[in-house]
């Protein structure tokens, strides 16, 4: 894998509008003139922007919003600023942002300093945005109240819908009646001693500030314990590994025991199987569960395409969460942004994931792509009981030189390279299936705004951190229908 090429490089969005590439020099014929390579870029010299970039890098174009600001950019695989879209309600991400087919921007706000609620946790958002190409509000909706807020990710559908990831409340009688070990206990944000465990739901936006909820998931359907005999989901969790084990705490501060218990941090929709892909922090593990089902069936244990109501289908990265395994048989660590990989480039069909390394020895990030082991299209497990497969089939890292404890992300590419968001360091990599870096781009923007050329990105409010951080970029072909007559 390949050693990081430098300490800190990058380029203002501004100045690269205006930045010119260097190109070869023409051969010694004149009827016969060396073409203008796509990308051909080396500046050592920058400190941000794009810094690196070979013929291997992919032609399209590359999305993100930096978390210190209330603007999103797209750039060219040169690394020019193509166009930005700024919040109307001049609100900071909270946190991702994605490009419709149409051009509009679908975003996320992060509206906790006039949430309703007691609650608050790293992500929170409370609100969507959907701005036009022109930069106009066409649509928003808060989704925050005393007991429930959305945050961190949201997934827009083919049918027009999006779905969204939130949190919402549970009491303290409610979850020792679910058989919650109150040994286990921590303290809210708020000061309250209850849980919030993360729910799904599929929104239909209506007219310009409204929305119809038009399907619901709830993980508080679907737990396991084995605490207590007197109490609900009372069971023998390595029988269940289609329920989570709602004594099982792996996160720590306030991410652990009953505040922001799961922290889930992404979701993705696949559409052919009909899908739902989530990612939870806290648990160390992704989970797919139907989306076929009605929102009565996914409350329960049948129903849908694969019969089995809101149960988990399939989940993986710490088995030790339903009752099998060791610590050494983890494979996520905090990770972030599950997505299907789609048609065409050689994983297709599998899973990549940013595998942050919380707790990993040695505190080393990586991209890890997956294959879920299926038999007659339902997920199988092995002989052990746990979900496979044993490990990744392709992994990348940059060893210590890469390390995000936080946000970040993966994309797998057309080309059948990756696209990898080095969430905390602001830093984005294209790499090819060998590891090899071949784009290379540091984003430009703090909290006032773009920084100078030349100037060092300054440190983020954490150790390691830098003050332009990004949760996750997105990369579009030039064939996206978006930029069609633009």
């Amino acid at each position: 894998m390949m050693v990081h090429r430098r300490s800190v490089i990058s380029a203002c969005v501004i100045l690269l509008l205006f930045a010119s590439v260097p190109v070869a020099s023409e051969t010694a014929s004149d009827d016969e003139p060396t073409p203008t390579p796509r990308c051909n870029a080396d500046r050592e010299q920058w400190t941000m922007g794009l810094v690196f970039c070979n013929e291997e890098a992919a032609e399209g174009y590359v999305l993100f919003s930096p978390i210190p600001s209330n603007t999103t950019y797209l750039i060219d695989h040169q690394g020019r600023e193509l166009h930005r879209w700024s919040s109307p309600g001049e609100h900071r991400p909270g946190l991702s942002a994605y490009l419709l087919p149409d051009g509009d921007l679908l975003r996320t706000a992060n509206i906790a300093q006039t949430a309703v609620g007691n609650f608050s946790g790293g992500g929170t958002a409370g609100k969507v945005e959907r701005i036009a190409w022109n930069g106009s509000l066409e649509w928003s909706w808060e989704y925050d109240s005393t007991l429930h807020i959305s945050h961190h990710d949201i997934e827009p559908m083919p049918n027009g819908n999006l779905l969204m990831i939130a949190w919402e409340e549970r009491t303290e009688a409610e979850a020792l009646q679910a058989g919650r070990n109150p040994a286990i206990a921590s303290d809210s944000p708020g000061g309250q001693n209850n849980v919030w465990p993360d729910h799904i739901i599929e929104v239909k936006p209506v007219g310009t500030d409204d929305a119809e909820i038009v399907w619901r998931w709830h993980a508080w359907d679907h737990l396991i314990q084995d605490h207590d005999e007197t109490k609900d989901n009372y069971g023998v969790v390595a029988d269940h590994p289609e329920r989570i084990n709602i004594n099982y705490v792996g996160g720590t501060g306030n991410q652990a025991g009953r505040a922001d218990w799961m922290h889930c941090n992404g979701i993705d929709y696949n559409s052919v199987l009909d899908q739902i892909a989530l990612s939870c922090k806290s648990m160390n593990e992704i989970y797919i569960i139907d989306h076929s089902t009605t929102t009565e069936e996914a409350a329960g244990s049948t129903g849908g395409n694969a019969g089995k109501g809101g149960d988990i289908l399939y989940r993986w990265g710490n088995p030790q969460v339903y009752g099998h395994g060791l610590s050494s048989d983890q494979q996520l660590f905090g990770q972030h942004d599950v997505q299907w990989i789609e048609a065409g480039h050689p994983d297709e069909g599998g899973l990549i994931v940013f595998n942050n390394g919380n707790g990993r020895f040695p505190a080393i990030s990586s991209v890890d792509i997956l294959h879920p082991p299926t038999a007659n299209g339902s997920y199988v497990l092995e002989e052990n009981g746990t979900f496979g497969p044993n490990h990744a089939s392709w992994t990348w890292n940059q060893g210590e030189a890469m390390y995000s404890g936080s946000i970040s992300g993966a994309q797998a590419l057309p080309n059948g390279n990756v696209l990898a968001t080095h969430g905390t360091k602001g830093t984005l990599y294209e790499v090819n299936r060998e590891g090899e870096v071949v784009w290379e781009y540091i984003g430009p923007v703090g909290p006032d705004g773009p920084y100078t050329q030349g100037q060092i990105i300054p440190d983020g409010n954490r150790a390691g951190t830098t003050a332009n951080a990004i949760f996750k970029a997105t990369f579009s072909p030039t064939t996206y229908p978006a930029f069609d007559h633009r």
